[in-house]
């Protein structure tokens, strides 16, 4: 008492990143399951330990901060591990897509220059044909298909288990901090390459936060994972705000729709995230009017609008859809429709999620009023930090005062509700994948005789929209859909492929020698 100086200030200190967010929930709540993963659980004390262990094995092979981790499987409790240890150590994980061809792979792996690669047993064949000589790799077989492929352990290749057993559970501190890069996640890109967007810490945090905020998320919530974990929508609406919050995250490695409506009833799942080709699916399965569902509360879809007949019937069973409107750049989450809404606001993507702000400006730049059409753009603190080692591209999609450019046409209505109304990237948005033109039209003039390439994106009832391939040919040049399939294959992920092929003379064209792309979505509606 009676001190008139000024109290000692402590000297500031940067938030941390979510390295750990597993081992703080652990020390609260340390025997509720975080995982569950074919009938296996995995508590939080475990899962702690588990990454602990990881963080120290990679620490102790050379491997830190700034360092790039990069995993492909399927949905596996060691994809969160390696997450969570990357985190740790201030390393990047870079998650790649399982569907993706080995060239694409090798693109990606190289970009990033990743130093491991972890993977899941039975992808042996395409990491090898990806795999740079000097990369590191471990693969985590856990007996579910009773070995590695072929049952030996390849090569110079650890193995996962092995690599953690060995492993002390004495880590440093996490190193990271909030605006550190966490992820690199790589989107097509519209020139043909892919782009590897990176996705801070506080991205991730901020994007749980959203989630956790606008859907109410609470520590007893079960989430039911049907949708791939490496797509950040997977990821970061659905895995990383449960287990901020403390929930329990089921695991289901690749989608099956009877399986996943078992799982449902049997583990008494109380949200989904998907895309509305998998919800779709359940709704046709065999099983679907017998399966107990009575434990759903929520169900959040993105991708594409969820067609009439798939949000009928769930509605008959008393659930309603939470669509929504995001991409990789944003962590994904943007907007969201919030159920009560789904009918009387049915085709719109939503209101802004609470700490995240969209505008729609118009051609003029100036701000679009209620029903007219322009760019859809973003701010908020789960925007990405830009595009690794791109610092052209990055530069290219912020406007002047700080906001994203989407690319992407939409409106507003008189209450503030977002609607998409085009893509100016040409995306097409295929069983929740996204498919760039630019991308396959390349491959597809890699093609001896092919002179000419366009692809559009098609109606279809199952995956929403198909890519469809417009080609011109040399003189006496011959291509077939069989024999395209056949040779896109070595080059593109499967779903990339088009579905049909048309042969014209010629591809309408501006005067400065672009494709048309809206004469040929014309037409081909006319010709349907």
């Amino acid at each position: 008492m009676g001190s008139t100086g000024a109290w000692p200030m402590p000297a500031p200190r940067v938030p941390d990143g979510i390295g750990d967010w597993i081992r703080r929930r652990a020390s609260t709540a340390p025997d509720r399951p975080a995982i569950i993963f074919r009938d296996r659980q995995i508590s939080y004390r475990e899962l702690a330990d588990r990454i602990d262990r990881l963080a120290a094995a990679l620490a102790d092979r050379g491997f830190g901060a700034g360092d790039r981790i990069a995993f492909i499987g399927n949905n596996h409790p060691a994809l969160v591990e390696v997450l969570f240890a990357s985190a740790r150590l201030g390393a990047i994980m870079v998650p790649l897509n399982t569907r993706l061809s080995a060239r694409e792979l090798a693109y990606m792996l190289h970009d990033s220059g990743a130093s491991v690669l972890i993977s899941t047993s039975g992808l042996e064949a395409t990491v090898a044909a990806a795999a740079m000589p000097d990369l590191d790799r471990i693969v985590v077989s856990d007996g579910a298909d009773g070995a590695f492929a072929g049952g030996v352990l390849p090569a110079g290749v650890q193995d996962y288990e092995a690599v953690l057993a060995s492993a002390s559970k004495d880590v440093a501190e996490a190193a990271a901090n909030i605006d550190d890069p966490a992820l690199i996640i790589y989107t097509s890109g519209t020139t043909g390459r892919p782009k590897g967007a990176m996705l801070s810490h506080g991205d991730l945090t901020w994007n749980a936060i959203n989630v956790i905020t606008d859907y109410d998320v609470v520590s007893t919530d079960r989430a039911l994972m049907i949708s791939p974990l490496f797509h950040v929508a997977s990821l970061g609406m659905g895995c990383l705000p449960v287990l901020l919050k403390g929930g329990t995250v089921l695991l289901e490695e690749r989608f099956v729709p009877g399986d996943a409506l078992r799982t449902i009833e049997r583990l008494r799942a109380t949200s989904i995230s998907g895309v509305p080709t998998t919800y779709q699916l359940m709704a046709e399965d065999p099983a679907w009017e017998s399966t107990d569902i009575s434990s759903l509360r929520l169900l959040t879809c993105g991708g594409s609008a969820v067609p009439d007949r798939v949000r009928e019937a769930y509605e008959a069973r008393g659930l309603a859809f939470s669509g929504g409107y995001g991409m990789t750049e944003t962590s994904p989450g943007v907007t969201m429709l919030p159920p009560q809404h789904s009918q009387s606001r049915a085709g719109s993507a939503g209101l802004a999620h609470f700490f995240t702000r969209f505008r729609v400006r118009g051609a003029d730049g100036a701000l679009a009023a209620p029903g007219e059409p322009g760019q859809i753009e973003v701010r908020g603190p789960n925007v990405f930090l830009g595009y690794w080692g791109n610092p052209e591209g990055s530069g290219q999609v912020w406007t002047d005062d700080g906001w994203l450019q989407t690319g992407d046409i939409g409106f507003t209505d008189d209450d503030g509700f977002l609607y998409i109304s085009d893509r100016l990237k040409d995306m097409i948005i295929s069983g929740g994948e996204n498919i760039y033109p630019a991308e396959v039209e390349q491959s597809l003039l890699g093609i001896d005789g092919v002179t000419g390439a366009a692809v559009i994106g098609v109606p279809h009832e199952r995956w929403g929209e198909v890519p469809h391939a417009i080609v011109t040919l040399a003189e006496g040049a011959t291509l077939d859909p069989g024999e395209m399939v056949a040779i896109l294959s070595t080059r593109l992920a499967r779903y990339k492929i088009p579905r049909t092929l048309e042969v014209v003379d010629e591809l309408p064209r501006t005067a400065s020698g672009k494709v048309r792309k809206q004469t040929l979505r014309e037409r081909y509606a006319a010709q349907s």
